[in-house]
């Protein structure tokens, strides 16, 4: 699925659950594709080999633990857990057609994972402070468990697209037509 990277994508977040899903729908997925995936969201310009992708499947498993979690206290704890052993220097950059944006600066030494959750945490951290609570959740259609970023203001988003919202409500009203 591809997401709008341009304004509308809070803090990168768009990424984290593009590659979480990507993870958990294809746990063995491809070098090619993690890299397809980097480049798509501006990422940085890493070329993957087969053991860099089986790094980063590994490493996506904390984010998949994170945006699993609902409760507020316990996603700040597993945040702040991944800012411990991944710590990084924020700084301010823009990607190119795009406007700045703080991203993580880790040390020269440090490997993709070390990139990744270091990036995550930072990310998933700035998103909970600022909305307050998990803004992100687990689509609600029969059938789909995607993750998804909630960028509402209002009532809280329970479906990853306008497509599984749809299927959902059509279903609805055929089985409400059928009652009557």
């Amino acid at each position: 699925m591809t997401q709008d990277h341009g304004g509308g994508n809070p803090r990168g977040l768009h990424f984290l659950t593009e590659l979480a899903n990507t993870v958990r729908e294809d746990p063995e997925a491809s070098a090619a594709d993690l890299q397809a995936l980097l480049e798509r969201h501006g990422g940085p310009a890493f070329r993957l080999t087969d053991a860099d992708a089986r790094e980063l499947r590994r490493a996506t498993a904390h984010l998949i633990d994170i945006l699993a979690l609902q409760d507020e206290d316990a996603a700040a704890k597993a945040i702040n857990a991944l800012l411990d052993r991944y710590p990084a220097r924020p700084r301010l950059v823009r990607l190119p057609g795009r406007p700045w944006s703080l991203h993580t600066e880790a040390p020269a030494t440090a490997d993709l994972t070390h990139w990744l959750l270091s990036t995550c945490a930072l990310a998933l951290g700035l998103w909970l402070g600022e909305r307050g609570g998990c803004a992100w959740g687990r689509c609600a259609a029969p059938g789909c468990d995607r993750f998804f970023i909630d960028t509402g203001r209002r009532t809280p988003q329970r479906f990853c697209t306008p497509r599984c919202a749809t299927r959902v409500r059509v279903a609805a009203h055929r089985a409400q037509r059928a009652t009557d």
